[in-house]
């Protein structure tokens, strides 16, 4: 049986057409939804035709093996041609003026739907549970594998359809439908720590003898000092190189002790050179020379202890008594 020349065959209807975006016709509308513009040669078969509403139809791009599926929003396009929302043509691999196979299908209720968006700015959205829900009530079905636009604040968002349930095409006219959404295609996880390389027991043991003990914290090492300035009775321990570095009078009167040689030195060179000079050593015997070293010796001591450096308060080290 044929319809006016169409091939519409039996009971059911399938058709061939050519398909353009919905620009074509200037109606952007379209372009949010998943509805397409058909001939009215179309209606007046499907009216005839004993067909469920909503009228749904499975379209199919038999070059690239795509199938997706759609409702319908008008029967105002010219004979042979449909216009349908350019998404949609995007995801059959379809350009302007390509062959498309229009058949009307009776999809079952969807009650569960999985989403993937493209990106993660969608989940940046205010409330994108509530966008969504706008935008799906200008669709009629969803196909799994699919990809639908999601148009809000003059940016479209792409979402793919991963999973639907019980079919892979489902209507979600006047339907209670789960949602559930999969981590955005560009969405990376955050780099987990490496977990520590167990050690046996013996590498264990052999870092732990090869590591070098830290010394201990020795509390009150430091040197003390009266606050008088006068000499401790007790003898105090040994200074670090730091503290002896810094008293550092003592190499002066050293200084002192061989200046005072080299004195001695020259007065004897004084003497041999035959002048005559006034208090040395030359005619004395050796007791009085004895007793004149001896009284140096001394004289030499006492500029020694009275050259001692001077006391300076809290020149200590600092020590924290937590170790």
């Amino acid at each position: 049986m044929f319809f006016d020349g169409y091939g519409y065959h039996g009971t059911s209807f399938e058709q061939t057409y050519r398909c353009y975006p919905a620009s074509f016709i200037d109606k952007p509308q379209i372009e949010s939804g998943d509805k397409i513009i058909m001939p009215p040669s179309a209606l007046d078969r499907l009216a005839s035709l004993h067909i469920d509403y909503p009228m749904l139809f499975e379209l199919r791009n038999a070059a690239a093996e795509r199938v997706s599926h759609c409702g319908v929003l008008e029967f105002i396009a010219e004979e042979g041609m449909i216009y349908m929302p350019y998404w949609m043509m995007e995801n059959m691999l379809l350009q302007e003026g390509d062959i498309v196979k229009v058949k009307n299908v009776t999809l079952p209720k969807g009650t569960y739907v999985k989403l993937q968006p493209h990106t993660k700015d969608f989940l940046d959205i205010s409330n994108p549970k509530a966008i969504l829900e706008t935008t799906l009530r200008n669709f009629s079905c969803l196909t799994t594998g699919d990809s639908i636009m999601v148009a809000y604040n003059n940016k479209k968002y792409y979402i793919d359809i991963v999973e639907t349930k019980p079919s892979y095409a489902i209507s979600i006219i006047e339907t209670d439908c789960e949602v559930d959404f999969a981590p955005p295609l560009d969405y990376k996880e955050p780099d987990k720590p490496a977990a520590p390389v167990p050690l046996n027991k013996a590498t264990a043991q052999a870092q732990e003898a090869v590591a070098e003990p830290e010394p201990k914290f020795n509390p009150f090492t430091g040197v003390g000092r009266r606050l008088d300035g006068k000499p401790l009775k007790s003898q105090p321990p040994p200074l670090s190189s730091s503290s002896t570095s810094k008293d550092k009078p003592p190499n002066v009167a050293n200084g002192g002790v061989q200046s005072s040689a080299s004195g001695s030195t020259s007065q004897s060179n004084r003497q041999s050179q035959g002048k005559l000079v006034f208090g040395s050593n030359v005619n004395r015997t050796p007791k009085e020379n004895q007793q004149e070293s001896a009284q140096k010796k001394t004289k030499q001591e006492e500029p020694q202890k009275q050259e001692e450096p001077k006391f300076q308060p809290f020149s200590g080290k600092k020590y924290s008594l937590k170790g």
